[in-house]
């Protein structure tokens, strides 16, 4: 059995770190959406219109940072309210392919929906995968 020489399992460290942080910094806008919707569902409702949705996709740089590939699709609705002034939050979504993301905010686009709202900070809202 060859053990691998210093260089290289210091490339390997090297790999496995940076494709770790790349995979939390992609996800954490998910777990923080995730982690507000838990809180927010005692928040008092007010009604919103998804206005702007896009689609954006979510690269991973292979050899070394020598090229990307896109890994996935992010869909991402962004809605306005009264509340009392104009605000305006965000809701995101994975997708493996584009075709499925594209389908899904051009569904959402111009939807009225109700919307959390952190009472403590009127700016601060949340759409729930539910209220969809």
């Amino acid at each position: 059995m060859r053990l691998l020489s210093f260089s290289a399992a210091i490339k390997l460290l090297f790999f496995v770190t940076f494709a770790a942080i790349s995979l939390a910094a992609r996800y954490w806008g998910l777990f923080v959406q995730w982690l507000h919707g838990r809180r927010g569902r005692d928040w008092a409702t007010i009604p919103a219109v998804i206005d702007i949705v896009s689609v954006v996709p979510q690269t991973q740089q292979t050899d070394y940072g020598a090229q990307e590939r896109v890994v996935s699709y992010l869909g991402t609705l962004t809605y306005c309210y009264h509340n009392p002034e104009l605000q305006m939050g965000d809701f995101s979504r994975m997708f493996g392919t584009e075709a499925e993301a594209k389908a899904w905010v051009d569904s959402c686009k111009g939807r009225s929906v109700m919307v959390h709202v952190d009472p403590r900070d009127p700016s601060q809202s949340v759409l729930r995968k539910e209220e969809l």
